[in-house]
């Protein structure tokens, strides 16, 4: 009988969990794919380029739409199997809810262990072809579209219009061409022409227009005096023809290897080495910041190197005398006061020597200044970084687990509200993934803010949820409502003595 019932919980699982999961799939690429749809469109970008683009995307929602598939389809199958009273019986039959469940949870587990292997291995290279393809997309000049009255500048060096164009789209009238090829050697060079026939070659390779009784004009630009003068051409054709060639619309692939060091492109032992790098450096900042102010002050602050003095041309050279200093000094001060009695250091020096001190020691705090300022902006952007790089660690293991909790909030509610379909199941699965998402959202911010760690901000959706998912199984076990109608009924009645009471008094007075 358990086995039966194994059996017949998987089958009726699994279809609701294809089905949310495609739902799921289809809302957050399209989520998604509006963000970029101003980048793609009127790009002439093929139909497997787009099939390319939008497959490597839906993988990359694979983890936002796993649970909300589990929430769903447990919801659904429970609150079907209480609907129709099939979870009394076994109830019942002295089989409990959470051996009920057994099989949905190592389903449960299973989606959970394929969550974390797609945020290991799949999606770091899925997000690397979806960014290379997107930068490709996003280079891709704007398919080549000639309207009539409407100045096209797609091809390079070149500008085109056209008066009227023919139903067949090929036939074109009063064409006007403006090249600029050679705009240092002339000033104008410019077609003008009553009709001719626009189409691409079968290989799509290039585009060729031919021009029928037209007239070009040239006019050169002055290349040596400036007084000298170029004799204005016209020449007037019957028949003129332009190629161009179409590999400049073409999509150019670019290489993958410049992205692949960004954090949504890393598996988890990248993101962990980065991690341990990134310590180190933040940790040897503060220390490098102390090195460059103590090397600039031992630069300004030590003495002049000593020199031996040059033995003159009418004395004997004498081993005993001592090197001259070279570079000027400061005479010896003589205090008059204890130094206690003394408003600041710089009035323990002679007064002509006041001055000098201080510019030096006002550049030397500039200095060391500008050094710790410095340091400081690096180390705030290595911690940024840091946080970060934690962040999108940890949440491929927030997004893994919270497809095992959401199944002991899912199938309990089911069992509680007691509906089926894709009705009341879909609005409460929608009720908790929505705070599950604001609590990551918010969580995230936190965490940017050095509020929390990179750990707890990936994992304190999962924890609230989870006391959640204990109190609702809980509460199903026991078959007893969530809220009892009882205690809402005393503070109704309360609320209701109170405020007429209150209306009494004021009458009264």
């Amino acid at each position: 009988m358990i086995k039966r019932i194994d059996k017949y919980l998987l089958k009726s699982f699994i279809g609701p969990f294809v089905v949310s999961f495609g739902i799921a799939l289809f809302v957050l690429v399209m989520q998604f794919l509006w963000l970029y749809i101003d980048e793609i469109a009127g790009k002439g970008v093929g139909i497997l380029i787009m099939f390319e683009l939008i497959g490597y995307m839906s993988i990359s929602t694979f983890p936002m739409a796993l649970p909300i598939a589990i929430l769903i389809a447990s919801v659904m199958v429970m609150g079907n199997l209480a609907e129709r009273y099939e979870l009394s019986s076994m109830k019942s039959a002295g089989v409990s809810l959470i051996r009920i469940m057994a099989g949905l949870i190592v389903v449960a587990a299973g989606v959970s262990f394929f969550s974390y292997l797609c945020s290991d291995y799949i999606i770091p290279i899925s997000n690397l072809k979806f960014k290379s393809r997107l930068t490709d997309i996003r280079r891709q000049k704007p398919a080549l579209t000639l309207e009539k009255g409407i100045f096209n500048e797609d091809f390079r060096q070149f500008v085109i219009r056209i008066g009227d164009k023919e139903r067949d789209g090929e036939t074109i009238s009063d064409v006007m061409i403006e090249d600029h090829t050679n705009a240092g050697k002339a000033k104008m060079n410019q077609i003008l022409a009553d009709s001719g026939q626009m189409y691409t070659t079968q290989n799509k390779r290039y585009f060729v227009m031919n021009l029928f009784n037209g007239t070009q004009y040239q006019e050169p630009a002055p290349q040596g005096k400036q007084n000298q003068k170029y004799p204005f051409i016209r020449t007037q054709f019957k028949s003129w023809t332009k190629v161009w060639d179409m590999k400049e619309f073409e999509l150019v692939r670019s290489a993958e290897d410049k992205y692949s060091k960004q954090r949504a492109m890393l598996s988890m032992n990248e993101l962990r080495e980065n991690m341990d790098s990134m310590q180190i450096k933040m940790r040897d900042g503060g220390q490098a910041a102390v090195d460059d102010i103590t090397i600039n002050l031992r630069r300004k602050i030590e003495p002049p190197k000593l020199e031996p003095a040059k033995p003159s041309s009418n004395s004997a050279p004498q081993a005993n005398k001592q090197p001259a200093r070279q570079g000027p000094i400061l005479p010896k001060q003589e205090l008059s006061k204890p130094l206690n009695q003394y408003a600041s250091l710089i009035e323990t020096f002679q007064g002509q020597y006041r001055f000098n001190l201080l510019k030096e020691a006002k550049t030397l705090s500039g200095s060391a200044k500008n050094t710790v300022e410095t340091r400081l902006s690096q180390t705030e952007n290595r911690r940024k970084e840091w946080v970060k790089t934690g962040y999108e660690l940890y949440i491929k293991y927030s997004f893994a687990i919270v497809c095992f909790v959401f199944l002991f909030i899912g199938a309990p509610m089911g069992a509680i509200i007691r509906k089926g379909g894709f009705g009341y199941p879909i609005l409460v699965s929608i009720i908790f993934f929505v705070a599950f998402i604001f609590l990551t959202i918010l969580c995230k911010k936190l965490a940017e803010s050095y509020v929390m760690t990179p750990f707890w901000a990936a994992m304190m959706p999962c924890i609230g949820l989870v006391p959640v998912g204990f109190y609702l199984t809980r509460k199903a076990m026991n078959d007893a409502p969530v809220f009892s109608n009882e205690r809402l009924s005393r503070v109704f009645n309360w609320m209701k003595q109170r405020f007429s009471r209150k209306k009494s008094n004021t009458a009264t007075a």
